[in-house]
């Protein structure tokens, strides 16, 4: 934890509770100065959290320990350029009654807002949206909460039309519904999605269009939804690894890494040195699997197909290798809290660098297609921009927060598993366009590249796993010989790894930003709470600032730019 943040929030704010955890600094205030206080972590230059990570709230209505309210809304900041981060935990009397937004600090509170009403029905006071989001409008309850019964299905029968929303965001952008009827121009509806080839995942974007020109756009998602969180809160820690998998499919293992380095940054657990590079490698191969399908999948919106295969072909044939390497192709639930599931096979550096040089190939075949391509320019420069400003105030991190000219990465700026000890460049971009993302994700492939060889060669031999019986199945040699060995074993599949109780964030540099979890645990097997920050999800609360004023036809080539999946936007 960094002390001196402690200090500067306990100075800034001295009549508030004030503690640390981790890497966070946790702040306790009242309703009433909450807006005074998120105002000043946001706009004093000496504090300067410009970026709202995640909003979500916490009912302890069957914690252990006393709390001063059955609810607390939880909101996620960052000092994005010193590394700091605080939380600030509000109490909520009545739920009905709520809490001030914070959406006229940051643009990113209106989802986060949006998700905490949702999922525990609390109200947020002046919010200009306060819908449901992940949840379809004709449901009834709040499934966060712990009285909702788990069990519990409830069908949607109509959809949503939208008519409202759109309407107000069309006055919200000045325009003159009237008037445009009055010169006999009328405004036309068009639906793209959930269920259409042009879409990436189950999404509903509604555009209000004059010609093909976007006057207003509002979105719908949650068609996706699983529950994951309602899920977690029924497994133990372990048990919830191949839940990780699910979120964002493309790069599944990344998901699985963050997971457990999250939870063993509460039980203080310093995983093995072998297994520290482990992660990297996997991390990075998969962040490059990542970016292929997202660059491949956004040039063939804009009608490039042999690019695709260019660069698909190469995360096709990975596929075999990453069954080699974990045992399985696309979910693999490969790491373990304390470890990893077993070793590399013997030979896996000599199809690993077979896979990076086919890989380089093809993104180098692909390059040459693109860079002095004038269609791929005219069709993405300077075209569906987000400023740097704008990028930070909707929460964007990542390589589209990147795009925009923002030096930010967790790899970079708050190092783990040794990434201070690799040589490599965080690349920026100078417009935030649709171009900036794709280039962006082109040249950190080759950093990935990069960072894999380097790992390759500083990679020690040794254990993959911790030698302690209540985290680490023991083996089974001692499951089988005597009776401790047996217990352990009994202990932990049935009970879990036992979390101490308390609450803690921790965060990881996914292929599209930050993956963050933020845990609650009352001291048993499994997490009283599970909250995923999931990157996906902000960007595509930004993506209506992108596209109005846009042609329908960007708007389909900027969705592949953003790299929503439906996983992890839905959960």
């Amino acid at each position: 934890m960094n002390t001196t943040a402690l200090e500067l929030i306990q100075a800034a704010f001295p009549e508030a509770p004030c503690t640390a955890t981790i890497d966070s600094v946790v702040l306790t205030v009242q309703p009433e100065y909450l807006e005074k206080t998120l105002s000043r972590l946001k706009n004093d230059p000496t504090l300067n959290f410009s970026l709202l990570l995640d909003v979500t709230a916490v009912d302890y209505l069957n914690y252990p320990e006393w709390h001063e309210a059955r609810f607390f809304v939880v909101y996620t900041l960052r000092n994005w350029e010193q590394n700091r981060l605080v939380q600030v935990r509000v109490p909520v009397a009545d739920p009905e009654v709520g809490i001030p937004t914070a959406t006229g600090l940051w643009d990113s509170a209106n989802w986060g807002e949006r998700e905490t009403y949702d999922q525990y029905g609390i109200v947020f006071q002046g919010h200009p949206d306060l819908r449901r989001i992940l949840n379809h409008w004709q449901f009834q309850g709040h499934p966060l909460r712990k009285d909702y019964p788990i069990e519990q299905g409830q069908i949607c029968y109509e959809s949503d039309s939208l008519e409202k929303e759109i309407k107000a965001r069309l006055q919200q952008n000045g325009v003159d519904q009237t008037l445009m009827e009055d010169i006999h121009t009328e405004i036309m509806y068009l639906n793209l999605g959930p269920s259409h080839p042009a879409t990436h995942g189950a999404i509903r974007i509604l555009t209000a269009l004059d010609g093909e020109t976007i006057l207003a756009n509002v979105n719908e998602i949650g068609y996706l939804h699983r529950g994951f969180e309602k899920t977690a809160e029924n497994r133990t820690y372990n048990q919830v690894i191949p839940l990780t998998d699910r979120l964002n499919y493309c790069s599944a293992l990344m998901n699985n890494i963050a997971y457990a380095k999250a939870v063993e940054s509460w039980l203080g657990i310093d995983i093995t040195e072998r297994a520290k590079f482990m992660r990297v490698i996997l991390a990075e191969f998969f962040r490059v699997q990542d970016h292929l399908v997202c660059i491949a999948a956004n040039l063939v919106d804009m009608g490039g197909l042999t690019n695709y295969w260019y660069l698909y072909n190469e995360k096709e044939a990975s596929y075999d290798f990453i069954s080699r390497l974990t045992g399985a192709r696309l979910t693999s639930s490969f790491t373990r809290i304390g470890g990893m599931y077993r070793d590399f096979y013997e030979g896996w550096e000599a199809d690993m660098e077979k896979q990076l040089c086919d890989i380089e190939k093809g993104v180098n075949d692909s390059l040459k297609l693109v860079l002095k391509n004038r269609i791929v320019h005219d069709r993405t420069q300077n075209v569906c921009v987000m400023p740097a400003d704008k990028a930070l105030s909707y929460g964007f991190t990542g390589p589209c927060l990147r795009a925009s000219g923002v030096p930010f990465d967790l790899r970079k700026d708050n190092p783990y598993y040794h990434y201070d000890a690799f040589d490599f460049t965080i690349p920026l971009g100078s417009k935030g366009d649709i171009y900036d993302r794709i280039m962006i994700r082109y040249e950190e492939i080759f950093q990935s590249i990069s960072i894999i060889r380097q790992a390759m060669k500083m990679i020690p031999a040794g254990s993959v796993n911790i030698s302690n019986n209540n985290v680490f199945l023991p083996p089974k040699t001692e499951v089988y010989s005597n009776i401790e060995g047996l217990a352990s074993h009994f202990k932990l599949v049935f009970e879990g790894v036992k979390a101490p109780a308390g609450e803690w964030y921790d965060s990881f540099e996914a292929a599209n930003g930050e993956l963050g979890f933020y845990f609650v645990s009352d001291g048993s097997g499994k997490p009283y709470k599970c909250k995923v920050r999931p990157p996906c999800f902000y960007m595509m609360g930004g993506f209506h600032e992108m596209v109005e004023g846009e042609m329908i036809a960007d708007a389909v080539i900027n969705l592949g730019s953003i790299n929503i999946i439906g996983g992890e936007l839905d959960r």
